[in-house]
């Protein structure tokens, strides 16, 4: 019996910070079954939602621990905060080049001065803390005019601390989002200068940082004083917001903005409580965080009476436990506060769709309201049933819907492990009707991407039987005692002349069949090194895929394949490796349930569809095995037609 390639992935809730270290794990799979009874490994697809790996999860956990333990000292008074050292005065300067080879991270062109009547202005009106009277008017406090044509973002993080090394995690995440509306200028709080903030459309910092006690706040003074003085749009995420307050004065931070962070905190009642769901735009976003690592939503103290204006809450947490809600996000002035790093543990339903979207109000808030939707049919190679394949074509193509095709050139079984024992090695060339699908295909609205050049990794288990399909090819893994996977980081022989080499052994395959040389690329189980991304987006005009992003990208240093975060987008991206990134957001059908994880059905799939609707301009992206029957496929695309997507082909999704 023909083996059906790649039957199982990975669960697709993809919770970033759980990929944060090399040493993850991700839990393995049951096995469905075809009739021949075989067992077939876990087709990977993302990262797993709760597993974390020994100390790296400790670590964690630290931190959160530890930012509780500093703010507990804050409210009582007895956290001592040592401002950043005063810099030399300094005339204002431009943005600082970033390496070459990282083009999403780049000096910004100044962009044209604010209109006076812009809404980012300062008002005076009453104080009173107002939420939307429906969900659109969530965003109405935008920029009027629309975002230049240079839209430049200036991504701030902290490096400091034990740890300090989250942050550039954190910031890549926040720039390849920004990325999506122009250039983006990433670096350290501790490097900004006086006036930075009126060089770029926007300002994102990431508090990530809890300064006090023997860590001094490394926060200039200058960025303190510039991000009250200016008009332009500031978003503040997470920790140090009430040192800006006693940094320019409680009651001026009040006047300005209608609360004081000094008298806000995580813990309500001496607990963070559960928070396990955001509401914004009409959307419930879950927010699913392991007991012991939440350190919680910071609570805004709104400042009543006149004189200070309105804030206005933008997204609302709501406490599993007690039921009470608070805001998540809010917005007054030219400051936007979101009370969370919005890229810890996160799914295809999760808040940080909040942050994807708000993203707009500052860099471009003329945006119409649009929703797309994109399928992709994965795993096709050499060994695939053609007759499958042009069934699925056929009720694609009568539905109009157009859609990409994932092709691994080269199926190879080295070990034998589904033909006897005996080593198998096929290519497109030598499947004649293979290809001949792959073209009736092609004729009838399908797109060639490129999957890899053969899926799996020399004739080792990778983690599982070597098989095209089954393994990693660009990353290492194993199986563990509990039957987790676990990321082992780049392959022993990774560089640029290496992935290049498969690179070009693979579209030499496509040639040698007669088809033609794909211009997408996916990499096999979204894994790779920072190496390995640059040579695919010197082949492809794009990826589509989620991906890992590796510390010392942002600083230029040596990068650290241990440390890592994984990201998805709503939306194309230039990420921090200069590449265009097509989104893939809501995972894929899976209808067998395995290990602590349920089935992921066309309602599961239409249920993040939805959640992504909050994002005005966002993209629904799944793919399918060709092995499954079209009703779930059927299923799943009306479905999404029925919220009101488009589906569309993957050139459309960088428009």
């Amino acid at each position: 019996m023909r083996r059906r390639s790649g039957i199982f992935r990975i669960s697709i809730v993809f919770m970033i910070v759980a990929a944060l270290w090399g040493g993850m794990a991700l839990s393995g799979a049951q096995a469905a079954k075809d009739p021949g009874d075989r067992r077939w490994p876990q087709h990977l697809k993302g990262i797993d939602p709760v597993s974390l790996s020994g100390p790296k999860a400790a670590e964690l956990k630290a931190w959160a621990k530890a930012r509780l333990a500093n703010d507990k000292k804050r409210r009582g008074g007895t956290l001592a905060i040592r401002p950043a050292a005063p810099a030399a005065p300094t005339a204002p300067a431009k943005p600082a080049a970033a390496p070459v080879d990282r083009p999403a991270v780049t000096p910004a062109v100044k962009p044209a001065a604010r209109p006076a009547s812009s809404s980012w202005a300062t008002t005076t009106r009453t104080a009173l803390f107002t939420k939307p009277a429906a969900p659109a008017k969530a965003t109405t406090r935008a920029v009027q005019a629309a975002a230049p044509a240079g839209t430049t973002a200036l991504v701030l993080y902290d490096t400091a601390g034990p740890y300090g090394h989250l942050g550039e995690l954190y910031a890549m995440a926040a720039a390849n989002l920004a990325g999506h509306f122009g250039t983006v200028t990433a670096k350290p709080v501790s490097a900004y200068t006086r006036g930075m903030v009126e060089q770029y459309t926007a300002t994102v910092y990431l508090g990530s940082t809890y300064y006090g006690g023997s860590l001094p706040d490394a926060i200039p003074a200058a960025f303190y004083q510039d991000a009250l003085a200016t008009n332009r749009p500031v978003t503040w995420i997470g920790d140090n917001i009430w040192g800006m307050a006693n940094a320019v004065g409680v009651s001026a931070f009040q006047q300005a903005y209608g609360w004081d962070p000094t008298n806000s905190y995580y813990e309500q009642g001496g607990t963070v409580g559960r928070i396990d769901r955001v509401d914004y735009k009409g959307q419930r976003l879950t927010r699913k965080i392991p007991t012991g690592f939440d350190s919680g939503v910071l609570h805004p103290a709104l400042s009543t009476g006149p004189g200070f204006p309105q804030v206005t809450e933008l997204a609302e947490a709501t406490d599993a436990n007690s039921g009470e809600t608070s805001p998540w996000a809010i917005r007054s002035r030219n400051l936007t506060y979101v009370g969370e790093i919005p890229f810890s543990y996160v799914s295809e339903t999760d808040r940080v769709i909040v942050f994807e979207d708000l993203l707009f109000d500052v860099l471009a808030p003329q945006t119409a309201e649009r929703h797309r939707a994109f399928v992709r049919l994965e795993d096709i190679s050499p060994e695939a049933d053609p007759a499958q394949l042009r069934t699925l074509a056929d009720y694609l193509h009568s539905a109009k819907v157009p859609y990409g095709i994932n092709v691994v050139p080269v199926y190879t079984d080295p070990k034998g492990a589904y033909n006897n024992g005996v080593p198998k090695t096929s290519t497109l060339a030598q499947r004649p009707q293979v290809v001949a699908a792959i073209k009736y295909m092609l004729e009838r609205g399908a797109v060639l991407m490129n999957h890899g050049y053969t899926h799996q990794y020399r004739n080792v288990a990778n983690p599982y039987n070597g098989v095209t399909g089954d393994d990693f090819e660009f990353f290492r893994a194993h199986v563990d005692a509990g039957d987790n996977v676990v990321y082992d980081g780049p392959v022993p022989e990774d560089s640029t002349a290496w992935a290049q080499s498969r690179v070009t052994a693979g579209l030499a395959a496509f040639t040698a069949a007669g088809l033609p040389k794909p211009t997408l690329w996916t990499t096999p189980h979204y894994a790779a090194s920072a190496t390995d991304y640059r040579v695919f987006g010197k082949n492809f005009s794009a990826r589509l895929e989620r991906s890992l992003y590796f510390a010392g990208t942002l600083s230029g240093g040596t990068v650290n394949p241990s440390r890592y975060i994984g990201q998805f987008f709503p939306y194309a991206v230039k990420d921090v490796y200069g590449t265009t990134v097509l989104p893939e957001n809501l995972g894929n059908y899976e209808p067998e349930p395995y290990n602590n994880h349920p089935a992921r059905l066309p309602a599961d799939l239409i249920n993040s569809a939805k959640a992504n609707l909050a994002v005005r301009d966002g993209v629904a992206s799944f793919f399918y095995h060709p092995y499954f029957a079209v009703e779930p496929l059927k299923q799943t695309i009306e479905g999404i037609r029925a919220l009101g997507y488009t589906f569309v082909a993957p050139a459309d999704l960088s428009q």
